[in-house]
């Protein structure tokens, strides 16, 4: 396994109180998600869980950084997502409080994209013999 990955079966097993997930290796990091949705990644070994607005006040209060990645060109760029709580490590209620919180952030931020238009065209034209 990568340097800086963890194995998914622990991260399934971390996550379960809070249900099903799914974990996709991805940029270098994983992404995990449930029904579709991503709501945490894994970046040199350090679980980050999602967050917005709304969220970050909790993250705050219990001094949970936000996830910053320095892009190619060496500029740092700051996503929405933040430490998960060391609670969450040995605590099933944390797990499920934490993880429902950036559920909630991952479904509101899908609520806000907008929704793919349909592409125009359809069938290919049948060429005329001539």
């Amino acid at each position: 396994m990568r340097s800086g990955l963890i194995d998914p079966d622990v991260l399934k097993d971390l996550f379960q109180p809070f249900g099903p997930i799914v974990v996709r290796t991805m940029f270098g990091g994983q992404g995990i998600m449930r029904d579709g949705l991503m709501f945490a990644l894994v970046h040199d070994g350090v679980v980050y869980l999602k967050s917005d607005a709304e969220a970050d006040a909790a993250f705050t209060a219990e001094n949970c950084p936000p996830f910053v990645m320095t892009t190619r060109a060496g500029k740092e760029m700051g996503l929405n997502y933040r430490r998960m709580p060391e609670a969450c490590y040995d605590d099933e209620a944390s797990v499920r409080q934490w993880a429902g919180l950036a559920w909630s952030a991952a479904l509101r931020a899908a609520a806000r994209r907008p929704v793919p238009r349909p592409s125009r065209g359809g069938k290919p034209k049948a060429s005329r013999a001539r």
